[in-house]
């Protein structure tokens, strides 16, 4: 990896770190113009940081750190990846995603199997990051309208994309080394 994919990858890896800090983000020139190129509407971007938000708190009340649930919103549509201890507990995560405020749909990819280690963790940003950086580098798409979720080396991409967008974007992913498998949960707007 030179110098620059290494940096892109390391500003990659810190957004989860910021997210939730809209008006941070916003406040930067390059995330304005990301923000600016969103297909979704502005409220539909505030739900989804409140969705993810309430969601969270909820599952971190109900099971503590019994638990590893990532849970992203997009576009009002939950995704909840991780790993629970059993096939009650999924479905039940899975009821309290759906019961949250303007949640329209919830893919429920919870494993019932032991918490992920640190490194698995560790290795899934850095796959996540490396889609992301290579995202970067075709014209078929823009990056920005499609988010990458990784887990357990599975990477899940959302966003509203047209279906040659999607193809485009599950094409880079799956060609990307490390990469096990490819999970499209994307809403077509063609």
């Amino acid at each position: 990896m030179n110098q620059r994919e290494f940096a892109i990858c390391l500003v990659v890896a810190l957004v989860p770190v910021l997210h939730g800090c809209v008006p941070a983000v916003v406040a930067g020139g390059t995330a304005a113009v990301l923000v600016a190129d969103d297909r979704r509407s502005s409220g539909a971007m505030l739900d989804d940081e409140s969705i993810e938000r309430n969601t969270n708190s909820r599952i971190k009340e109900r099971y503590g750190d019994r638990v590893h649930v990532d849970v992203t919103s997009y576009n009002r549509f939950v995704l909840l990846v991780g790993e629970v201890p059993s096939q009650e507990i999924k479905d039940d995560i899975g009821a309290i995603a759906l019961g949250v405020e303007n949640v329209r749909n919830v893919q429920n990819d919870l494993t019932i199997e032991a918490l992920a280690s640190t490194s698995t963790s560790a290795n899934d940003a850095y796959l996540t990051g490396m889609v992301k950086t290579r995202f970067a580098g075709q014209k078929t798409f823009q990056p920005n309208q499609v988010k990458v979720v990784t887990e357990d080396g599975v990477v899940y991409l959302m966003g509203l994309v047209t279906h040659k967008e999607g193809d485009a974007a599950a094409e880079v992913a799956s060609t990307t080394s490390g990469v096990q498998k490819v999970v499209k949960v994307f809403e077509y707007i063609d």
